[in-house]
């Protein structure tokens, strides 16, 4: 389902193309008899328009309950920041919600507490706890992280957090 274009939209981006060499295909993997990525799917689809960045196809059973855009890797095993940058590229939104799909507290709240914090000028902001910061639920300004990313994937320095560090970040609590 394309997304119209819209330089204002915002939107989700949920993250799934981890190879997950702890658990293989956890986000095909159900809990309660429901996928992990339709999961996180369904925690935002109600507020927020959805896609979903991924290294290849998820089986058949698991997308058809994902009614949503699907971004693939341009290049594989590139990590986060690939999706982020295919993302970026394919999808028309000035900013949007990054969040791996994995992550199972991050809800419609702590996104609208992300949005809350942009001031302008902002183009990252950023959830930080104990010295630490989570750029895997984040929100980011689209030219600003192809701006600093490519280049970035070009070097084959693929850490999302040393992009962030490029960038003007709020972060916050």
């Amino acid at each position: 389902m394309p997304l119209a274009p819209d330089a204002e939209r915002e939107l989700v981006v949920l993250l799934a193309a981890g190879r997950a060499t702890r658990l293989p295909g956890k986000l095909e993997r159900e809990i309660d008899g429901v996928p992990l990525v339709v999961r996180a799917y369904r925690r935002f689809a109600e507020r927020f328009d959805v896609a979903i960045a991924a290294a290849r196809p998820f089986e058949a059973r698991v997308a058809a309950q994902l009614p949503c855009p699907f971004v693939y890797d341009r290049a594989p095993d590139r990590g986060p920041l690939e999706g982020l940058l295919a993302a970026c590229a394919a999808l028309p939104a000035a900013r949007f919600f990054a969040v791996a799909a994995d992550v199972p507290n991050a809800s419609a709240q702590t996104l609208d507490a992300l949005r809350a914090a942009w001031r302008d000028g902002d183009e990252a902001v950023v959830p930080a706890h104990d010295g630490r910061i989570e750029p895997l639920v984040a929100y980011y300004d689209r030219a600003a992280l192809q701006r600093e990313g490519e280049p970035a994937l070009a070097r084959e320095a693929y850490a999302v957090r040393a992009v962030v560090e490029r960038l003007r970040a709020r972060f916050v609590e």
